[in-house]
């Protein structure tokens, strides 16, 4: 039981870390600049910029390749939890198995070993259907 605890605090703290990664790597790649802009999509600045005019594109290429291997191995390490414990599906039937024991069936009665007495009775005659009452037969029409 313990194991399971900890490999579901385990994937949720992974979860947690690959998700704020992946949206800081969006956030980074965003403020790298671009062919004739300065700081990229979200900032704008020009060359004057607090990093300068080359050390933006350095810092925030170190900082991009970090998450990049950041996502890369909180990606590797969750899709190895998931294989390694089985899916959600598997492991509840497990746990109803384990909770609920097999039901003990009691065995059949053993066949008699002797006939059963017979009757020396004549079967039932079958009952005739019940007679109808005789339709009349259509009247001839009166004479005026």
């Amino acid at each position: 039981m313990p194991a399971l605890l900890f490999a579901s605090l385990l994937a949720g703290s992974l979860t947690t870390i690959h998700v704020v990664v992946s949206i800081f790597l969006v956030i980074v790649i965003l403020l790298q600049p671009g062919k004739g802009e300065g700081m990229g999509a979200l900032g704008g600045g020009g060359a004057g910029s607090a990093f300068g005019a080359r050390g933006s594109a350095t810092f925030l290429s170190k900082v991009t390749t970090g998450c990049a291997v950041v996502f890369m191995l909180t990606s590797l390490s969750l899709s190895y939890l998931a294989t390694r414990s089985g899916s959600v599906v598997l492991q509840r039937a497990r746990a109803a198995e384990k909770a609920a024991p097999t039901p003990v069936t009691p065995p059949a009665p053993a066949a008699p070993t002797t006939p059963a007495p017979t009757t020396n009775q004549a079967p039932a005659q079958p009952i005739a259907p019940a007679q109808a009452a005789p339709t009349p037969a259509p009247s001839a029409p009166e004479k005026k």
